[in-house]
């Protein structure tokens, strides 16, 4: 049985992403950067990192997101686990997302990336 996990990618909040970049840059070694706003956050994936900086106080702090091939085997093992999903499958501008909360109280973001 093959893994729907794809990837992880580090979510790191940051006060200032123009200060922050260059240093995540360094440690992916010198990777692409792509920045991006979601609602009212602006991104920036750096390699596996992914920073956020905007008015984080209204957001859930997660640990990581994690891309997938598909949502579905998460949210039946959330289910099947007593999980908690907070942010309800939703289209995004690279896929489709949701956050959920895992049994232990860890929140996670999941991505299923567009195909």
């Amino acid at each position: 049985m093959s893994s729907n996990i794809r990837a992880m990618i580090a979510d790191v909040e940051v006060e200032n992403l123009d200060a922050a970049i260059p240093f995540y840059r360094e440690l992916a070694g010198d990777a692409d950067v792509r920045r991006f706003p979601y609602r009212d956050l602006e991104l920036a994936l750096v390699g596996p990192f992914l920073l956020y900086s905007g008015p984080l106080e209204k957001y859930v702090s997660q640990r990581a997101t994690v891309i997938v091939d598909s949502l579905d085997p998460v949210l039946r093992a959330l289910s099947t686990a007593g999980g908690e999903v907070l942010e309800a499958p939703a289209e995004v501008p690279n896929g489709t997302r949701l956050v959920a909360r895992h049994p232990d109280g860890s929140v996670f973001e999941y991505m299923q990336p567009r195909t």
